[in-house]
């Protein structure tokens, strides 16, 4: 009886040491989002709560920045292993020299918009003539605007913009603009009819600008290639796969990561309308795309030169 107490205890022991050992050999990878946790980053949340990432023998960490404009930033300096980012702020990037490489998607199409109150009258982008329109970020939101008014013979001169910070839908609602540019169709249109306040969008791919992805994954070229980042991308496509054909599972899933935070009516609509938008293979990408886009961007001013897709493009 002693000898097969003596003999559990040593198995269990054992485990104990497997698993410990198992632990300690998981590859650590730390991943910067774009802003705070939201059904964008579905993939990225489900993997680490169902367990895909330990199955890998990863170790990822999701950490929301404190300032939206570094992470890119801290991937290129190799502070982090892998950062959200988007296909034009990658492009400044590069015109900037920072050294980062697009490994993966994980919203493959544009989630931009121009966003009226749907009580407005404006019923087209050219009753926007003379009308205020407001913006959160300079640049690369007046060039969509810009293109998106010249697709219905206007420019940015018939239009006055204000710069409303983040304050998109109260800036309509309270009547300081007319229209906002950068909302996310997923997002602030549903916090408007939430709000009581519907509104109507204008989508950029539809009135002039190239279509491009939204949600990317960049990191130093040093990196991209590596046998955890491979890993990590494997695992990515099977929590897609997962959100999508079980999207009830899965947002449980999600919203187990923070519950008092992330189970509201906002992200529930969300979830709904990011899904369908999710990149079912996160390594594919179509270079012609990028290609297209990039020359969008110089011809707007954005960046100085195309940059040649092999430095930025992982095969």
């Amino acid at each position: 009886m002693r000898i097969k107490t003596y003999f559990q205890l040593l198995v269990t022991i054992l485990a104990l040491l497997v698993s410990s050992i198992s632990q300690a050999a998981k590859d650590e990878i730390t991943v910067l989002l774009d802003w705070f946790i939201n059904p964008d980053h579905a993939p990225l949340v489900v993997a680490k709560q169902s367990g895909l990432f330990d199955e890998a023998n990863l170790n990822v960490t999701l950490v929301e920045p404190a300032d939206p404009s570094l992470p890119s930033k801290l991937a290129a300096a190799k502070k982090v292993d892998i950062a959200i980012s988007y296909q034009p702020s990658l492009m400044v990037d590069l015109n900037n020299q920072l050294p980062l490489m697009r490994i993966g998607t994980i919203v493959n199409s544009p989630l931009n918009s121009l966003v009226v109150l749907a009580d407005s009258g404006i019923q087209s982008i050219s009753d926007l003539k003379g009308k205020t329109i407001g913006f959160s970020v300079g640049g690369f939101e007046d060039a969509v605007l810009g293109a998106m008014l010249e697709s219905h013979g206007l420019t940015l001169d018939d239009v006055n913009l204000v710069n409303v910070n983040f304050a998109l839908s109260p800036s309509l609602y309270a009547g300081k603009v007319d229209a906002v540019i950068g909302a996310f169709r997923n997002f602030e249109l549903n916090q408007m009819d939430i709000d009581g306040r519907p509104g109507r969008a204008f989508y950029p791919e539809e009135h002039g600008v190239p279509a491009y992805e939204e949600l990317i994954l960049v990191t130093h070229p040093d990196y991209a290639g590596t046998n955890k980042i491979e890993r990590f991308l494997t695992v990515l496509d099977q929590a897609t796969s997962m959100t999508i054909h079980d999207s009830e599972t899965s947002y449980r899933l999600f919203i187990g990561f923070r519950p008092d935070d992330l189970d509201n009516e906002l992200n529930r609509r969300a979830w709904r309308d990011t899904l369908p938008k999710l990149a079912r293979e996160t390594r594919q990408t179509d270079s012609d795309s990028w290609d297209q886009f990039a020359h969008f961007m110089k011809d707007r001013g954005l960046i100085d030169n195309v940059p040649d897709q092999e430095t930025y493009l992982f095969p």
